[in-house]
């Protein structure tokens, strides 16, 4: 078995539906279907699968008379559904939407927009299993470091600095990424996450804030290229109209692995317990190893394309680079400083803080999917109005006590989720094949001097200011101005091929 070629490991399934019909609804059921699956008519009551996600698939209709212009009919359906780690999710819906006898033409909610074909819905399959490890390692020292700095006995000044010190991972990052548009997306993305779990590990024998803060340096580095190539890959194997879909997996899968994180982050109430949230990085390996078995190669990377850099492509490049410093200025420190403005200001012991972040940042879920699915229809607007709201609400959220320091902390989730798919999907579109990922990696550094400096502003504006409230408040008009720059100088990309939209790697005629 090899990486371009995964093995069938799903069983073949069936479904049977027998039903007394008239002549109108024994006329669609002899038609071939155009849903899920786009069927391909052979003999008589007989259709295989012209498209779709199926591995194998074929749908037979025997009809007897019934009298009085009825019919019996029996419709059997036999298909794999070959969807690595994820196929026990689609199981029931799958068979129900296949067994109806009256199917629906068009793909359901659950679906991506796009009818995907077996590879395609493989690859995304394997992405998202290797986005929950990347999920975890990312997560870790966010949700650990205020524990961990009032082990060591530092501020909140003190915190703001190391987190922004870990910062200079994108320096890493950048190396790796780069490597992607030459050896491969595929290689990087599992080089990448494997050493990202055995170097967030060392995080667990930290003796200092400051030993933590450089340890991790070097593992955020990895675990930034993962995340930045995994997007990358996605939106080169995907059809047009659903690379946002995609990344709102993506991101949902991230969200599952930090779920993980903070679901475990009770042990942080006992002492010394946050390193045991470090350790358990190891986990990620095997996971790793599985996924590796699964993933190909990015189908535009293994394509002929013409090699393309920088030059000519500047507006672009600083749009969505100033996009990144503004975007990280407030939502860095708002992800980074929300455990500690949770402890000291409110309280909140860490069993607590982990019930706030599970029962108020799961329903940003909500957010993702349905913003991946209004970006499909339209980037701009979804991704501007989600911005400012989602924005406004947790800057109230910061300010906030009793229930509606949880009900603004919801409204900032659900409705600033949808930031993700509908602004996350433009990096990789915007360049060609042979630039994607240095000029996402270069991006990213962009983006971190704006998490730079959002982390030390927020630790000594809310140390200057004695609480999170006005210093959140400040940072706000960053994304505020992102806002405006999306509506009046992004491009709408939805439904556009990326050859389209990079004419470096259009084939060549003939």
């Amino acid at each position: 078995m090899t990486a371009d070629a995964p093995a069938r490991v799903a069983s073949l399934r069936r479904v049977t539906t027998e039903a007394t019909v008239d002549d109108a609804a024994l006329a669609r059921v002899l038609q071939p279907r155009d849903g899920v699956v786009l069927e391909d008519e052979g003999r008589s009551g007989a259709f295989a699968a012209a498209a779709g996600p199926l591995a194998d698939y074929r749908r037979e209709v025997t009809v007897a008379a019934a009298g009085a212009g009825c019919h019996r009919v029996r419709q059997t359906i036999e298909y794999r559904l070959d969807l690595p780690f994820w196929g026990w999710l689609f199981r029931w819906p799958l068979r129900r939407r296949l067994g109806r006898l009256d199917a629906r033409p068009g793909v359901p909610w659950w679906a991506p927009p796009d009818r995907l074909d077996p590879r395609a819905a493989g690859t995304l399959a394997a992405l998202c299993g290797l986005s929950v490890v990347v999920g975890y390692l990312g997560t870790v020292l966010t949700q650990t470091i205020t524990f961990a700095a009032d082990e060591f006995g530092a501020g909140k000044g003190a915190q703001g600095v190391a987190l922004a010190a870990v910062r200079a991972d994108v320096v890493v990052a950048l190396v790796l990424v780069s490597m992607a548009d030459k050896r491969g997306r595929r290689r990087v993305l599992l080089l990448s996450s494997g050493v990202g779990c055995l170097l967030t590990a060392t995080g667990a024998l930290a003796p200092s804030l400051w030993f933590l803060a450089g340890s991790q340096v070097a593992t955020r580095g990895f675990v930034t290229a993962a995340a930045i190539v995994l997007t990358v890959a996605a939106a080169e194997e995907m059809p047009k109209g659903s690379r946002a879909y995609a990344v709102s997996l993506l991101a949902m899968s991230a969200a599952l692995g930090a779920g993980w994180c903070v679901l475990l982050l009770r042990l942080a109430d006992v002492a010394g317990g946050w390193r045991v949230l470090f350790a358990l990085s190891l986990l990620g390996l095997p996971a790793v190893l599985v996924v590796g078995r699964r993933l190909p190669e990015s189908r535009r990377f293994v394509a002929p394309h013409g090699q393309a850099g920088l030059a000519g492509h500047g507006r672009r490049f600083w749009l969505l680079a100033s996009s990144a410093f503004l975007f990280n200025l407030f939502f860095a420190p708002a992800s980074q400083f929300g455990n500690e403005y949770l402890r000291t200001e409110r309280g909140f012991s860490a069993g607590r803080i982990s019930l706030f972040t599970i029962l108020t940042a799961t329903p940003g879920a909500i957010g993702v999917v349905v913003g991946g699915r209004l970006a499909e229809r339209g980037r701009r607007l979804v991704g501007a109005v989600a911005l400012v709201v989602g924005v406004g609400a947790t800057v109230v959220m910061f300010v906030s006590t009793g229930w509606p320091l949880w009900a603004w902390s919801v409204l900032g989730s659900v409705v600033g989720g949808a930031t993700i798919p509908a602004l996350g999907v433009y990096g990789p579109e915007l360049f060609p094949t042979s630039l994607r990922g240095r000029a996402n990696g270069t991006i990213a550094v962009l983006g971190r001097a704006g998490s730079v400096v959002g982390l030390i502003g927020a630790g000594l504006l809310s140390d200057s200011f004695g609480r999170f409230g006005p210093a959140m408040a400040l940072l706000a008009l960053g994304p505020l101005a992102l806002g405006v720059l999306v509506m009046t100088s992004y491009p709408e990309t939805a439904h556009t091929e990326l050859e389209d939209l990079n004419p470096e790697d259009a084939p060549p005629p003939g």
